[in-house]
């Protein structure tokens, strides 16, 4: 079952030199059980993408397009109103969406009473407990308090307080950012579990491209406000068909890297955008239409959609 729709989706915010468009014209589909991951350079949209799909953009920003969840359209106020109950996130830092002076099984209490304002006491406790259970943490630290956990627990603690309203699709943002290299894999795998037994879509927004190869089935590079490339994550990272992916690829460190690389150039500016393709001042295989035309969105013989003028014809992104 597709849990998350989107088409055409535009995010833009005001500014004294006119509209930023950081999210212009994407489109992207998560499936019940499935995890994607959304990379590219800071600045190309993917949080701003992330919090147009939680409602929680600023105001003065605006947002259209079709979004449907779980079989229903729904607008920027829907998704707001179904924020923690159906769309869920993992937030960076749990220590600042932590309330230091409250204890653990508070922060459940009240999450439980505004989202399951229904629920008793006796089972608020149940499946708070339930939900600590699947990420790891025992019964004895319900009563704790956040500075009585190490970052990684803390991590897991946001990862139950998201699970337990049981939503459709969870949007993790850069989850694994301040942890170390021991917890972060311990997070990743916690995540992939749980995505299966809770039968979730999950959007994982990050950097690390390491990240996306270990945990994702399908990966989707954005690039200044567009999804350049999107499709199965092996066959994406084997062999890139977008100039940007490949040389994205090329830039990360492994322990085979004998040299460093680098994309020349900079992201463009949002407010004022280049014709054409947005990738083309710093495409290594720029072809004069580029400057001048919008790419082609084609669709590979293997699944993947590419907007680029090198690749096949114009389809039906629907």
């Amino acid at each position: 079952m597709t849990v998350l729709d989107v088409r055409g989706l535009r995010v833009w915010y005001g500014s004294s030199r006119g509209p930023v468009r950081a999210v212009d014209g994407v489109d992207l589909a998560i499936g019940a059980g499935e995890v994607v991951g959304l990379v590219g350079e800071s600045g190309s949209g993917k949080s701003t993408l992330g919090k147009g799909l939680l409602g929680l953009l600023p105001d003065g920003a605006q947002m259209d397009g079709d979004v449907t969840l779980r079989g229903e359209p729904v607008d920027a106020r829907e998704l707001r109103r179904r924020r923690g109950s159906e769309v869920g996130l993992v937030f960076q830092e749990p220590m600042t969406r932590l309330d230091p002076l409250m204890r653990i099984s508070e922060h459940f209490t009240e999450l439980l009473k505004v989202h399951d304002p229904g629920v008793s006491k006796a089972q608020r406790e149940k499946r708070a407990l339930a939900a600590l259970r699947d990420v790891g943490i025992p019964p004895s630290r319900y009563q704790q308090y956040p500075h009585e956990f190490s970052g990684g627990m803390r991590q897991r603690i946001m990862v139950a307080l998201t699970l337990v309203l049981r939503p459709a699709l969870v949007i993790a943002d850069e989850p694994t950012t301040a942890l170390d290299v021991l917890v972060e894999g311990q997070i990743l795998a916690m995540l992939s579990e749980l995505r299966v037994t809770y039968q979730m879509a999950l959007l994982l927004i990050t950097h690390d491209l390491g990240v996306v190869a270990e945990t994702c089935d399908r990966v989707a590079v954005m690039y200044a406000g567009r999804i350049v490339e999107q499709g199965d994550v092996r066959t994406v990272f084997r062999d890139p068909s977008h100039p940007y992916t490949r040389e994205l690829l090329r830039s990360t460190i492994s322990l085979a890297t004998s040299e460093l690389h680098s994309i020349g150039g900079a992201p463009p500016d949002l407010v004022d955008p280049p014709s054409g393709c947005r990738f083309h001042p710093r495409c290594p295989d720029v072809m004069p239409i580029c400057s001048s035309q919008d790419p082609l969105t084609s669709r590979l013989a293997d699944g993947r959609r590419v907007e680029c003028w090198l690749r096949g014809s114009r389809v039906d992104a629907r």
